[in-house]
């Protein structure tokens, strides 16, 4: 129910509206390839802070057994951003951007002690499905909620607004009220197991889990095959987020309007919420690293067309193959990284997990915002027609996206090294 309640974040805000409201409406006037930029700066920047605190704060978590504690903080926080987007007026662009990377953070940085109570609701029978259906669940909610906003926004009249720009005000608003309320569950009936020899107290917890981080980062650097997963994760997952959080921004930069943008949206929602049950049952009865080189191959393709693509219904094709994937590659990293790691030890362990996602956050839309600037700066000439900067535009906004092709290729590489039962035998390093 918390993938559920957090969804309605990564769907209507992240994914969805604020793409397009930013570039629209608070970037307004802006260069197509600045507003890229920006937005993409603003994720990394976000990713980066996340980053830095999350191992910490996981292992701070697991000594004094505060992971609830942790989520509902940081759940709060990000609920109370999404509120507060709807204060911001047109033209306010670094208002927008400060709020929406503190509402990555508060989303982001909840998703750390969200992980880290899979352990206690599963075993290595099933942690492949339950993964997945706390994905599929996500893409369920948080369909249903976008849905109702999407209809608000194409016919705003009918629920008493008067604009779409009004509709996607409100929007925020209940996203923050989805999310504030769903997350209750979780926090009320998801056990958190208390560790032997929780520290009592935040002091006590605060410096007996950062000791633990330091000593876990020493031994990590010589844990070849957990090391290699990291590492290989770092990679791929780094593509499957810029694509999250870029595809829109992207759709607009090559001429596509918004309604076909959030039509697509729509559709990996629901179409994420069975396919991301079948990778689980893929993951329980084939393999979970084949299936999750499936789903890397799958995104290669999915780049290479999205580069060359040039008609909307083709938008559509790729929104539905991403559809199939998306769900499976988040959930089944998710379980087979548990496989890997001591589970009294979950919350640091994840932290580390999430950490190296939140770095390839960083490194993905910040390398499209660059590429698309560099290609355009180099290509552009002195005095420019109308139909050059607009040829020239699309083409750098089409070379940004084929830059993060090189991301799931490595990924895949790395992958391709990681021993499952030869990380599991290294678990007792870690005791």
């Amino acid at each position: 129910m918390y993938d559920w309640a957090n969804s309605a974040f990564a769907t209507t805000v992240m994914a969805g509206f604020f793409p397009i409201f930013f570039k629209q409406y608070w970037s307004h006037g802006v260069d197509v390839n600045v507003s890229t930029a920006q937005l993409g700066f603003a994720n990394s920047i976000a990713g980066l802070v996340v980053a830095l605190m999350a191992p910490i704060l996981g292992a701070i978590a697991d000594k004094g057994s505060y992971r609830k504690k942790f989520l509902i903080c940081f759940t709060y926080l990000g609920v109370l951003m999404t509120a507060s987007l709807f204060l911001v007026q047109k033209g306010q662009w670094a208002g927008a951007i400060f709020i929406y990377a503190a509402g990555i953070i508060g989303f982001s940085g909840s998703v750390i002690f969200y992980d880290a109570l899979l352990p206690a609701v599963s075993d290595e029978s099933d942690v492949d499905y339950i993964s997945s259906l706390g994905y599929a669940m996500g893409y369920l909610g948080g369909g249903i909620l976008f849905l109702f906003n999407v209809l608000m926004t194409l016919m705003p009249q009918r629920f008493g607004l008067s604009d779409a720009g009004q509709a996607v005000r409100i929007s925020f608003l209940s996203v923050a009220l989805w999310w504030g309320l769903f997350s209750i569950v979780a926090f009320i009936w998801v056990p958190e197991e208390r560790n032997e020899g929780s520290a009592s107290g935040i002091g006590r917890a605060v410096r007996n889990g950062f000791s633990e981080f330091m000593g876990t980062l020493r031994k990590i650097r010589h844990r070849k095959t957990l090391f290699l997963f990291l590492f290989a994760y770092w990679c791929y997952i780094d593509g499957v987020d810029t694509v999250v959080r870029m595809a829109v921004d992207y759709g607009l930069s090559i001429g596509f309007e918004s309604n076909d943008l959030i039509v697509a949206l729509l559709m990996v929602q629901f179409i994420g919420f069975p396919a991301a049950l079948g990778f689980g049952k893929l993951g329980q009865r084939w393999d979970v690293k084949k299936a999750i080189f499936l789903a890397i191959g799958v995104y290669c393709l999915v780049t290479i067309w999205a580069m060359m693509m040039t008609h909307k219904h083709e938008f559509y094709m790729l929104a539905g193959v991403i559809g199939f994937v998306q769900g499976g590659i988040q959930a089944l990293s998710r379980s087979f990284y548990s496989r890997l790691i001591p589970t009294d030890r979950a919350a640091e362990f994840y932290g580390f997990y999430n950490m190296l996602g939140k770095f390839a956050v960083i490194i993905g839309p910040a390398l499209m915002g660059a590429v698309g600037l560099i290609v355009k700066r180099m290509m552009m000439p002195p005095a420019p027609t109308p139909d050059q900067i607009q040829t020239i535009g699309e083409l750098a906004s089409r070379m940004s996206i084929a830059s993060i092709l090189l991301l799931f290729i490595a990924g895949a590489v790395m992958l391709y090294f990681v021993d499952e039962e030869k990380g599991k035998e290294e678990i007792r390093f870690f005791k």
